[in-house]
């Protein structure tokens, strides 16, 4: 066990829209799913999407990006064709092992698959080290055989580190049995950052969210007993079903309003 106190302190998450988040942990700093196409269609495995808004920001506005924690690489409200590009660019890509495989054969990204519950440990600049630990997600309602062949494979992340916050980055999850098993090996959870939205389409899995619904997310944060819960992912895309207000009243109706941050 480590001697050093760990810190709840609460750190800025800047948000572009979408999955796409920007924060610094222990020095370095990490963008989440990043996407910065134009509005517009774009083909998925199981469906056409259409995003219905622009980023908040560019790439360039970024600054340094160190990491980048991308929850899939198949879906193109996940990884588009400019954050793609932005891959190029940056020393380390943490994703599902399908990806990893993926990006590093077809870009030469340096990438590298998580499976649920391994970890990798990166260099801090000022030394020491944090952990980055892969931990389960399911993108629909239901067992993962049944969903990761329609929907693909996903990846959650949980950072930790020495006199610092956990933080939980939970991609795109619809599974609270997921968040149960987070919570057991890691909560309390100091910043959750939740991709939320209730997705659906009707032509799958009976119009079921294939991501949480607002009050599934608000039961996520009783589960990870969540100091922070900044949602990520409800808008800017035609197949969300929930947005800000949604969650404004799932939270409230939880009784936990000062759990929730907007980015």
């Amino acid at each position: 066990m480590s001697s050093v106190p760990r810190s709840t302190d609460q750190f800025p998450v800047r948000a572009f829209g979408g999955p796409t988040a920007l924060f610094e942990y222990g020095g370095l700093r990490f963008v989440t799913d990043p996407t910065f196409d134009a509005p517009g269609d774009y083909a998925a495995p199981a469906a056409v999407l259409t995003k219905t808004s622009s980023a908040t920001g560019s790439p360039a506005d970024l600054g340094r990006v160190d990491v980048v924690l991308l929850s899939h690489d198949e879906h193109p409200d996940n990884l588009d064709h400019s954050g793609r590009a932005l891959l190029a660019d940056v020393p380390l890509t943490l994703t599902t092992p399908g990806g990893g495989e993926r990006l590093a054969e077809h870009s030469g990204n340096k990438a590298r698959g998580l499976a649920d519950w391994e970890s990798v440990e990166l260099d801090l600049p000022d030394g020491g080290t944090i952990t980055v630990t892969g931990v389960p997600a399911i993108h629909g309602p239901g067992h993962r055989e049944d969903i990761e062949p329609i929907c693909g494979e996903v990846v959650g992340f949980v950072l930790t580190g020495d006199g610092l916050p956990t933080v939980y980055v939970s991609g795109d999850n619809a599974s609270l049995d997921a968040v149960e098993s987070i919570a057991e090996r890691f909560g309390p959870i100091d910043t959750a950052i939740l991709f939320a939205g209730a997705p659906r389409f009707s032509a799958l899995f009976d119009g079921k969210p294939i991501v949480l619904d607002s009050a599934q997310t608000a039961e996520a944060a009783t589960i990870l007993r969540a100091r922070r819960v900044v949602p990520v992912h409800f808008e800017g895309w035609a197949h969300f079903t929930e947005g800000r207000d949604h969650l404004v009243a799932a939270f409230a109706a939880a009784g936990l309003s000062d759990r929730l941050q907007w980015a």
